[in-house]
């Protein structure tokens, strides 16, 4: 799939460095096929060390040797960045982005390259079990869609969907989405501090019966409202916490964030100026 081939990662942050360890695990390529470009020095001595990959602090000098351009840079430095590899990829080479809020025309015209995939990963990436909505430009052919698929594979699942203004959906739900989940997760712990528990066994509880719970579920193949029904006996403790919750209006309440990521990633999309949002 990558014979011969050199993948380009522009960014050499995170999750930059988590593509770089999944692709190398999973043996999808050789150390001596990834280049990446960072202006920080001391992280590309770690990643060359680290990984046995080539580095250089020139965007330019790893767009020119990549047939696949990896954007994995702060949306803030785009700008900074374009201009670097603007007229350094050939009409057969893949950009793959994975800047959040960040529109295929935006990147297609800075480039002025046509074969594009745009993507949204989340912060479980980091560790081989993030999950990746993407889309690509009708240029981007098959054999370019199976790259990107590997590429994004080595941070866990994807999915593909035809159409981008499902990107700012993902990245309401799953990209903004860890952090719903460990807010929740500090609540119930601070609630065990509350109750008597010392915060280190708090904490132990309330991240197995995440885990567990979130892997019974997965096992389970069942409805998420029928596993809840099978823990909630009639008049017991679990009955009187939901009827707490419910009457808070957590349902509403995570709808209505959730509603308010997706608008916020729309209006990033269409170069509005980051705000506070109340």
């Amino acid at each position: 799939m990558f014979e011969d081939q050199t993948i380009a990662f522009i960014g050499a942050g995170v999750m930059g460095e988590a593509m770089i360890r999944g692709l190398l695990s999973q043996n999808i390529v050789e150390p001596t096929q990834i280049i990446a470009s960072d202006p920080w020095e001391e992280r590309l001595a770690y990643l060359k060390e680290q990984y046995a990959i080539h580095v250089t602090t020139k965007n330019m000098e790893a767009a020119e040797a990549g047939q696949v351009v990896v954007l994995s840079i702060k949306p803030q430095t785009l700008d900074k960045v374009l201009p670097d590899i603007r007229g350094h990829l050939r009409r057969r080479d893949l950009l793959l982005s994975i800047l959040a809020g960040m529109p295929i025309r935006n990147l297609a015209n800075g480039t002025a390259h046509a074969s594009v995939v745009r993507a949204m990963p989340n912060t479980p990436a980091q560790i081989g079990q993030g999950i990746t909505v993407w889309t690509a430009t009708p240029e981007v052919d098959d054999t370019h869609k199976q790259q990107a698929q590997a590429i994004l594979g080595s941070l866990g699942e994807e999915i593909f969907m035809d159409d981008e203004r499902y990107l700012d959906m993902a990245t309401a739900l799953s990209g903004t989405g860890p952090a719903y989940v460990f807010m929740v997760m500090e609540a119930m712990i601070d609630a065990g501090v509350h109750l008597g528990f010392s915060r280190h066994i708090a904490t132990q509880l309330v991240f197995q019966t995440m885990s567990g719970s979130v892997e019974y579920a997965a096992q389970s193949g069942k409805h998420v409202a029928e596993l809840r029904n099978q823990v909630t006996s009639p008049g017991g403790t679990t009955a009187s916490a939901l009827y707490h919750l419910e009457k808070g209006g957590l349902r509403t309440v995570l709808s209505r964030g959730i509603w308010a990521a997706y608008e916020r990633s729309v209006e990033l999309g269409r170069g509005q100026k980051e705000e506070h949002v109340e």
